[in-house]
């Protein structure tokens, strides 16, 4: 299961974090958020340990959205090292996808 992250965690659990972060950002009224949910919570699932995965809703944390330029969501940011090393906007990933991009990033 992704974890949940706000203004409140989000600088220690993803900034400060000792292993990559993929940060999905979603909204409840978005359908496609909703089409990719399952994906990302089995890659939760299957990075345990070696990554971590976890959600901002962009309508209870608008402040992340707006200092990383999401405009389109679902968005997909990956960090390592407090940094940004990758994005990708839209629904069109894979559970694949998401797990060998952060496996890369390990």
């Amino acid at each position: 299961m992704a974890l949940q992250f706000t203004n409140d965690n989000f600088q220690t659990e993803v900034l400060e974090s000792e292993v990559p972060v993929l940060v999905d950002f979603w909204a409840e009224w978005c359908g496609p958020c909703k089409s990719v949910a399952p994906l990302v919570d089995a890659v939760a699932g299957e990075v345990e340990g070696v990554a971590k995965v976890g959600k901002v809703n962009i309508d209870e944390a608008g402040e992340l959205a707006q200092k990383y330029g999401v405009s389109s969501i679902p968005t997909f940011l990956f960090f390592k090292g407090g940094q940004v090393v990758d994005t990708i906007v839209g629904a069109r990933v894979t559970q694949d996808s998401l797990r060998e991009q952060l496996e890369a990033l390990a």
